[in-house]
């Protein structure tokens, strides 16, 4: 896991592991973890509902890439793009299992 850099440019390279999550039937590969909310994963998954009702406290982006995702809202597939705002509660799954790119982004500073 890395932080964003402070400056220029950074390169993490994918890896052929993925580390198991908590969940069953989740796996990871994460690419960026920085102490200011900042977060990018790549999440493949199994068939199957995988996550209790939750919500996150950054913005939440996911872009599917391959297989299916689904939660409360829809079905998704590849090419799709989830946005959901902070405090959005939510349950996910999929159908026939899926990859997808998730990153996670602290919320905007209030506005004066």
């Amino acid at each position: 896991m890395t932080a964003l850099p402070d400056e220029g440019t950074q390169v993490v390279r994918a890896r052929a592991d993925w580390t198991a999550d908590t969940l069953p039937g989740v796996f990871t590969q994460s690419f960026i973890d920085d102490s200011r909310g900042y977060r990018t994963l790549l999440m493949k998954v199994e068939p199957g509902p995988f996550g209790a009702l939750h919500a996150h406290d950054e913005i939440e982006q996911i872009f599917v890439l391959e297989g299916d995702f689904f939660d409360d809202e829809g079905s998704y597939g590849p090419g799709d793009f989830i946005v959901r705002a902070p405090g959005a509660f939510h349950r996910t799954g999929s159908t026939n299992g899926g990859t997808m790119l998730l990153v996670y982004s602290p919320p905007e500073a209030p506005r004066a």
